[in-house]
């Protein structure tokens, strides 16, 4: 018997884990982290319902944080086993991980210095940076395309999914008496326009889906953007203010840096100094030019036309916290690019606990906002807002693009959908809202005709 356990990326956007459980084996797909609001990330603390030494493998889709986040933890419970993902997002994970260990370290001693703010006493990171370098060690990369054996009776391939730089699609064939195939989207890429070279692959035939519906029940502006842009950044930087754009480190930052580079030397806005706030952002700049390859013909006409952004005069790379902390007294015009996308912890916080006051300025968010966090709060007009447990007044402008999302919208999702051979057994919606989950999983019945079912926080499922 062989069933699918969903661990997390059910009932939301974050957390995403898959348990495949086949006999006596079990593996993960993805090992994320729940992020947003504090129900979710309570869950954090969870065990699993299994124990960690039962688990034999880890199958990753790509390294953001709510795929990946949880693995430190994982190996600070003991799991010794190999984590499988592509050459791009172990890189990438060497990256996010680390950094995302010593941001809870950061966060329980803040936790430590201010007791009652916690809801641990004491308060304790969820895992360290040294558990993060643990689970790194356990990493193996694997080629797009090229069987695997993750575990015992189970080959995996990895697919293009057109997200991110080293985004796949996990495919999984159990054997057997009864051979089943499995795939696991993971997110799905925009099918034109995402900057990668290529959307997601098309996959004909598989047994069970399970899919994310992080856009299903909306579709993405089809404007060009950068008219709207540059006159958005343009207002604000012409009024003196501060530009604080809180950028996903992995690959949006290095996407939109381009973008604005583009934006100067064309005039469409003037010269300031932009800053790249994030240790993390600047190491995924180094990842993103030695991939290049991956990236569509548009983006490498830009990395060939104005090269290596360690040679732009306006550029400044902000590494250190002294520097971080410098950039609150500058004052404008400039540009501040700095993660979390989200606002869900880091600089980010503190440049916006700083320049939120001030209507000069500019807020500008370039992604997926999820439910409960700070970046969903601004976006949709809460005032005033909590920053380190105090009241910030929001007075800056607030500005949201759609059209910089990696994720495809309902008709993409819908025409990939289109290239099977055969509708799959089941297919199980994932990684979306519950309003978004329930619209796609109502088109897909219509238009398809499929068998789809919104999945549910530790659900079981079997695979007949």
């Amino acid at each position: 018997m062989a069933t699918i356990q969903f661990l997390g990326a059910a009932g939301t956007v974050t957390g995403s884990k898959h348990l495949l459980t086949a006999g006596d084996t079990r593996l993960l797909v993805d090992c994320g982290l729940f992020q947003g609001a504090k129900i979710w990330r309570e869950r954090n603390w969870e065990p699993l319902p299994v124990p960690t030494e039962a688990i034999q493998s880890v199958v990753l889709t790509h390294a953001h944080l709510d795929h990946t986040g949880y693995l430190p933890r994982l190996a600070r419970d003991g799991y010794r086993g190999a984590i499988y993902g592509s050459a791009g997002t172990v890189e990438l994970c060497g990256i996010l991980l680390p950094d995302s260990g010593r941001l809870q370290e950061e966060d329980a001693a803040f936790h430590q210095r201010h007791p009652g703010t916690s809801s641990h006493s004491p308060a304790l990171p969820l895992y360290t940076e040294a558990d993060a370098r643990q689970a790194l060690a356990l990493m193996r990369a694997v080629e797009r395309e090229t069987p695997f054996a993750p575990a015992p009776g189970i080959t995996a391939r990895l697919h293009r999914a057109g997200h991110i730089l080293g985004s796949c699609m996990v495919e999984l064939l159990l054997g057997g008496g009864e051979a089943r195939r499995l795939l696991f989207t993971g997110d799905i890429g925009r099918l034109h326009g995402s900057g990668l070279d290529g959307g997601p692959a098309a996959v004909a035939d598989v047994d069970y889906l399970v899919m994310e519906s992080t856009y299903g029940d909306r579709e993405h502006p089809e404007v060009d953007i950068r008219p709207q842009l540059a006159a958005t950044l343009g207002a604000a930087l012409a009024r003196g203010g501060v530009v604080v754009i809180p950028a996903f480190a992995v690959e949006r930052t290095e996407k939109l840096l381009f973008l604005l580079k583009h934006l100067i030397e064309e005039g469409k806005i003037p010269r300031v100094p932009v800053h790249i706030d994030s240790p993390m952002a600047i190491e995924g700049m180094e990842v993103f030019l030695r991939h290049a390859d991956e990236f569509d013909a548009d983006t490498r006409t830009l990395l060939a036309r104005y090269g290596s952004p360690h040679r732009w005069p306006e550029l400044h790379f902000d590494r250190t916290t002294e520097e971080s902390k410098a950039l609150n007294a500058a004052p404008g015009p400039m540009i501040i690019l700095t993660s979390s996308g989200m606002a869900t912890g880091g600089r980010v916080l503190h440049h916006l606990a700083q320049r939120l006051p001030d209507a000069r300025n500019l807020v500008v968010f370039v992604g997926y906002q999820s439910p409960g966090t700070l970046g969903q709060q601004l976006r949709d007009g809460h005032r005033p807002i909590w920053i380190h447990h105090a009241q910030v007044a929001v007075q800056a402008q607030i500005a949201a693009f759609e059209q910089f999302s990696d994720h495809a919208d309902k008709t993409e999702l819908l025409t990939w959908l289109r290239g099977f051979s055969r509708p799959p057994r089941a297919t199980y919606l994932v990684h979306g809202d519950p309003d978004s989950a329930q619209a796609l999983r109502e088109e897909l019945r219509a238009a398809l005709g499929w068998r789809v079912e919104v999945a549910a926080w530790r659900e079981e499922v079997s695979l007949d």
